[in-house]
């Protein structure tokens, strides 16, 4: 398995698996615990979630789906902005690890940028990683001029930012991700397939078809061939969880880049961070 490295030398996999929108049906319960055990199963031990995703029970889904397995897991949350202050962000990651029946998240993101000062924040963070808590911490839908002052404010141990990054979602390229490469933060991105509104795009279905495989692959495949960049696909199904997988193995022919590139091209000048 391909890895990405942090800032503090920890290396993960390039690609991990995601769970927004997961544990909101109970009928679908069992079916996405079977995706996220055999994602890591696969290699997929990076596993994302968050306290507000279904109202913490994507957390319990995958505290179940990891149970006896903690240790092949590399684990994240994040939290809400208006718990990322002196006096809630403590019990916000308590309450993350209980449903998540673990001691310690090994990486706690803020989930976006909200009224609490992030100087408030970074406070926060480092006391939660003296503690224990946390083994590391970073942010989450942050724009170049909020990671440049959160570096003055006492950030420099941001291991990444968790942004919105996709073929149709280039706009970071201009400035933050540079920004970012620079100082040795890898990219995490979320809805690496658009939330699956990039299958019926002609020209991704043209070149899976052209190499034998989905237009997912193609996506995420473009997506993991860039360096310092690693993707969280969620995956609610045995079947969708091996496809992202078979990603890892795919090489785009410099044709099929090139044509990725005319039809999905680089930003020309700085785009403000877009989220979903």
């Amino acid at each position: 398995m391909k890895t990405v490295s942090l800032a503090d030398g920890t290396r993960v996999p390039v690609l991990g698996q995601g769970t927004w929108m997961m544990g909101e049906q109970a009928g679908q319960r069992q079916q996405e615990i079977a995706a996220l055990q055999a994602g890591l199963d696969l290699g997929l031990r990076l596993i994302d979630t968050a306290e507000m995703y279904a109202d913490g029970e994507a957390e319990r889904l995958v505290g179940e789906a990891i149970a006896g397995r903690r240790d092949e897991v590399f684990l994240v949350s994040k939290a809400y902005p208006q718990n990322a202050s002196r006096a809630r962000l403590r019990h916000a990651c308590e309450a993350s690890c209980q449903r998540l029946r673990t001691d310690h998240l090994d990486l706690y993101l803020l989930h976006w940028r909200g009224s609490v000062p992030l100087a408030e924040t970074v406070e926060a963070m480092e006391a939660l990683v003296a503690s224990g808590l946390i083994a590391r911490w970073g942010v989450s839908n942050l724009d170049t001029d909020d990671m440049v002052e959160l570096e003055q404010v006492g950030g420099p141990a941001c291991m990444t930012d968790q942004i919105l990054y996709n073929l149709a979602r280039r706009g970071p390229e201009f400035d933050l991700i540079p920004w970012l490469g620079r100082r040795s933060i890898p990219v995490m991105a979320y809805s690496p397939v658009e939330q699956g509104r990039l299958l019926g795009h002609k020209v991704l279905g043209r070149i899976a078809s052209e190499h034998g495989v989905s237009a997912a692959q193609v996506a995420l495949a473009w997506l993991l061939r860039r360096p310092g960049v690693l993707a969280i696909p969620k995956a609610a199904s045995l079947a969708h969880v091996r496809d992202n997988r078979a990603a890892m193995d795919l090489e785009l022919t410099e044709d099929a880049i090139a044509v990725l590139e005319r039809h999905f091209p680089a930003p020309i000048r700085r785009q403000p961070l877009e989220m979903i």
